[in-house]
């Protein structure tokens, strides 16, 4: 009997895929690693730093070059053993050979160590932080200068130094003349410190006025103790940072009715945690139009006083009636401002003792008979002021005049030695006598 079966074909046998020597690759890396590492813990700090840089730097383009030997089949025997192992070995010597280099804060090239790294992440973070604080009102000590409000002068406090009372009356000290505003100065601060003192002893202590007024004529020294005020207050701890903000009528009010306030409370702000000082105060409300704009400024200037009396310290100065008119007109100015120093004008021998500091400060130096008659001749410029009369600022003045007659006369030398270029003469001076000998002046 016939068959017609058909034989059935057996189904072929699926092949196994083959290993792909995954494990024996991935035991290989990790062995490559541990000696990596082994190698890096035996060298120098600095080449393990190079050496993990180099081996990041390297990393792509030594996996693309392992994939292509695999797609090509090249990747096998002896070069799949010993592939990373080279990679290994080519870092660590590139890292012996050529360490990696940083740039230091000061822009020059030093050799990356944990050290050296940690200390420029530091100083980078220090830095970004700074600017970030600076970006912000009231926010750090040093003030960004973008902030100076129109009309407002300021002298940062000291960032590099720590400011002690003794420094600072050591500073008042040193000043030419104002004897009796360096005594009521003095006495001011002891008592504040002695008032400190009790305090930290849980004694009582009587409210303290630190606001002041500074009367005299211009050129007196009243800014320049204002800002040694300020490191006092600092020392002292009435003020947190010891800044001071100089303004007058001009930074302080504005051009329209209901401007004055802003204005004010933006110089008030700058000046919170430092001295404000406020230069010809009396200004502020002299000729005050209908609109009122120095009563407003006051104002401003009154509540603030009170709202942030543990932050702000305001003197004010300008010419003694003035002054004494401007407090008394208001009672709330006569409530807080009732601490009065007044800076006398100085005597023809402290103005010559200035010119002298100027002389020397700038590198010059008197003749002979310019020193002889420099006292003489500043007393009959002067015997004669005013109360307009500029004091310190008429000694900067007559030192710059004599500073350019010296420079046209020096000039026309041809060849001047370094003794004609700082050397100043009566005629620089503008010092004219009748008779050299004599003992009068033209």
């Amino acid at each position: 009997m016939t068959d017609y079966t058909t034989p059935q074909t057996p189904y072929p046998e699926t092949s196994k895929p083959k290993r792909s020597g995954c494990l024996g690759e991935g035991v290989g890396c990790l062995l490559d690693i541990a000696l990596f590492g082994c190698a890096c813990l035996l060298l120098s700090e600095q080449t393990m730093i190079s050496a993990l840089v180099y081996l990041f730097a390297l990393l792509i383009p030594v996996l693309v070059f392992r994939w292509w030997l695999v797609k090509t089949g090249r990747m096998h025997g002896l070069v799949e053993k010993l592939y990373g192992l080279c990679i290994v070995g080519g870092v660590l010597v590139l890292a012996c050979i050529k360490p990696v280099e940083i740039e230091d804060s000061e822009g020059n090239s030093v050799v990356a160590t944990p050290e050296t790294i940690g200390k420029a992440v530091a100083e980078k973070v220090t830095t970004e932080t700074s600017k970030d604080k600076s970006s912000k009102p009231g926010a750090g000590d040093e003030m960004d200068e973008r902030r100076i409000p129109p009309g407002v002068s300021y002298t940062p406090a000291p960032t590099n130094e720590v400011v002690t009372l003794e420094s600072a009356l050591a500073e008042l000290n040193d000043l030419i003349g104002l004897k009796s505003v360096k005594a009521e100065v003095e006495k001011f601060a002891k008592f504040v410190q002695v008032a400190n003192q009790r305090r930290e002893s849980g004694l009582k202590v009587a409210p303290i006025s630190y606001h002041m007024v500074f009367t005299g004529n211009p050129g007196t020294g009243k800014t320049t103790v204002a800002r040694i005020m300020a490191k006092i207050y600092r020392a002292l701890g009435v003020v947190k940072k010891g800044h001071l903000v100089e303004t007058d009528r001009g930074g302080l009010i504005a051009e329209y009715v209901g401007q004055t306030a802003v204005k004010t409370a933006k110089v008030i702000d700058f000046a919170l945690d430092g001295v404000l000082f406020i230069d010809e105060a009396y200004a502020i409300t002299e000729g005050d139009s209908k609109q009122g704009y120095g009563s407003e400024c006051i104002a401003t200037l009154l509540k603030r006083m009170e709202d942030d009396r543990d932050r702000l310290v305001v003197i004010v100065a300008g010419y003694t009636d003035e002054m004494k008119h401007f407090i008394d007109a208001n009672p709330g100015l006569q409530s807080r401002f009732n601490r009065y120093i007044d800076f006398p004008d100085y005597s023809a021998e402290e103005l010559a003792a200035m010119f002298r500091m100027r002389v020397k400060k700038n590198d010059y130096v008197l003749s002979a008979d310019a020193e002889h008659w420099l006292t003489p001749w500043i007393y009959k410029r002067t015997k004669n002021r005013d109360r307009k009369f500029g004091n310190g600022r008429w000694v900067r003045n007559e030192f710059e005049k004599a500073v350019e007659r010296q420079a046209m006369r020096v000039a026309e030398l041809e060849n001047p030695t370094k003794e004609a270029l700082m050397m100043l003469t009566l005629k620089d001076l503008d010092i004219k006598l009748v008779d050299p000998d004599a003992s009068n002046e033209d």
